[in-house]
């Protein structure tokens, strides 16, 4: 067993803190469509690596989450259908911005500009 410093148990502490957060945001964005779930258990992985091995291993070996985790490590690929939903999700949220919200064009335009270099990125990763 690996003995570490006080310095270094806060930083795992910590690490796992933002992990389980992340975590309970993802299981969030099971039920809400408009909230992705794979990108915050990405990020949840990445800080169980550096605080929690069987917490980062309990997510790869995951049977729902698991492969797409696994896709995204090894080759930092992305379902079709994740792709598909990123791109309906942000549709869908700048539809709702402008219609309830009747925000000025340069507001649309700065919505619009973020959603797109979002979708952009998403779709510029290979599919999985």
């Amino acid at each position: 067993m690996t003995q570490h410093t006080p310095g270094e148990r806060l930083v795992r502490a910590v690490y796992l803190t933002i992990g389980l957060i992340f975590t309970a945001v993802a299981f969030v964005g099971i039920f809400l469509p408009v909230l992705p779930t794979v990108p915050f258990l990405i990020l949840a992985a990445a800080f169980f690596a550096r605080s929690s091995e069987r917490l980062e291993d309990w997510l790869l070996t995951h049977p729902a989450f698991g492969p797409m985790l696994r896709d995204w490590r090894e080759r930092g690929a992305i379902p079709r259908r994740g792709k598909v939903m990123a791109l309906c999700g942000s549709a869908l949220g700048l539809a709702l911005f402008i219609l309830l919200r009747h925000p000025a064009a340069w507001q649309t335009a700065g919505v619009a500009a973020l959603m797109v270099t979002g979708v952009g990125y998403v779709f510029s990763r290979p599919t999985a």
